[in-house]
């Protein structure tokens, strides 16, 4: 991390991150909408990863998947918007932080399981159910454990 330190820094003194700091309404604003993409991000993941995992089958699965996963990339763009102003406030300290390091980690390989996973089993949600793939649901369930731990890294950073 030493080699971001100096760009953290910069970040932090810029004028972008004093008003970050300063201002009454910026942080507190991006704080919202941070938890606003979260809810968005992880509502919609939780649902069809637990769609994956065989609950309410009765639901098709492509559907599902269409109605979610735009909310779910619109969240993580939100949420990589703001996590950036709030980052800027207090630059210098964080990045040295394990906390916000093990939220981004577990952000980048939500990010990678994601992809993978539209890669290996997006044209064969049709008949998941009839032959669920292991590897598939086991996907699903990694990827509801990575993103519960990068909110919950994230929300103690607070504290930590």
């Amino acid at each position: 991390m030493e080699f971001i330190l100096p760009w953290a820094e910069r970040l932090e003194a810029s004028t972008f991150g004093a008003l970050m700091r300063e201002s009454t309404l910026l942080y507190p604003t991006a704080n919202l909408l941070h938890l606003a993409g979260l809810v968005m991000l992880l509502g919609s993941m939780i649902l069809l990863d637990l769609r994956l995992l065989g609950i309410a089958r009765e639901v098709p699965l492509p559907e599902v998947s269409r109605r979610l996963t735009p909310i779910a990339i619109a969240g993580l763009l939100l949420l990589l918007l703001t996590g950036f102003c709030l980052f800027a406030a207090d630059a210098g300290p964080l990045t040295g932080n394990w906390l916000l390091q093990l939220k981004l980690l577990l952000v980048g390989l939500g990010i990678v399981n994601a992809l993978l996973f539209r890669a290996s089993w997006a044209r064969r949600l049709d008949d998941w159910d009839l032959r669920p793939p292991p590897a598939g649901r086991l996907q699903a369930a990694l990827s509801i454990l990575i993103w519960c731990g990068a909110m919950s890294a994230g929300r103690l950073l607070a504290y930590i």
